[in-house]
């Protein structure tokens, strides 16, 4: 099992090009119950663009994604949230029912999203494959757009294989104590405490 959270802050880079991303993940107990919070700093590039982003994911205790707001240092932002797992609006409200069915959510920028359905679906290797559809927001656009997305236990709570549908990309992922990804090969590494 995965350890119960604590406030964590872990930092990964990019294995191509510069950046970072520093997160810090909270658990909150509000009165209307317990909120995971993950706030995020990134700054790298995609497909030769440079960003500078933060976002702000708010999950309850059973990690469903409810609130997601990220914002760009040039301006653009994106505020959706989700008060039935599967159903999304934007912040005010407004029902966006071509997301129907998608219960979690896929930063282009950071490992952090893949945390979110393995701790959801708490996955060992006798589950099989679950086969998502995900919420996918792009770093170039920010149009966030539906994706389909496969992930495996390989080892109890040590070890996942993600692939995308269309098969054109996968990679075992390790993660921690706390579900967090520690290795993504070909894109990003996870920082050492001591470097923090």
């Amino acid at each position: 099992m995965f350890r119960a959270l604590s406030s964590t802050t872990v930092r990964w880079r990019p294995l191509e090009g510069e950046g970072l991303e520093h997160l810090t993940l909270t658990k909150i107990d509000t009165t209307d119950g317990a909120v995971i919070r993950a706030v995020g700093v990134l700054i790298g590039s995609r497909g030769g663009t440079p960003y500078g982003a933060r976002y702000r994911i708010d999950c309850d205790d059973s990690w469903h994604v409810r609130k997601l707001m990220v914002d760009t240092t040039d301006g653009r932002s994106l505020h959706m949230r989700s008060d039935v797992p599967g159903e999304w609006a934007t912040a005010r409200g407004t029902p966006l029912p071509e997301f129907d069915g998608c219960i979690d959510i896929d930063l282009a920028g950071t490992p952090f999203t893949n945390t979110l359905p393995i701790r959801r679906l708490g996955l060992v290797s006798q589950s099989g494959t679950a086969r998502l559809k995900m919420l996918y927001v792009p770093f170039d656009t920010f149009q966030p757009v539906v994706d389909g997305q496969h992930y495996t236990c390989l080892d109890d709570f040590r070890l996942y294989r993600y692939e995308a549908e269309d098969r054109s990309f996968a990679a075992e992922l390790p993660v921690d104590e706390d579900g967090l990804v520690i290795d993504y090969p070909t894109l990003f590494q996870r920082l050492s405490p001591e470097t923090i």
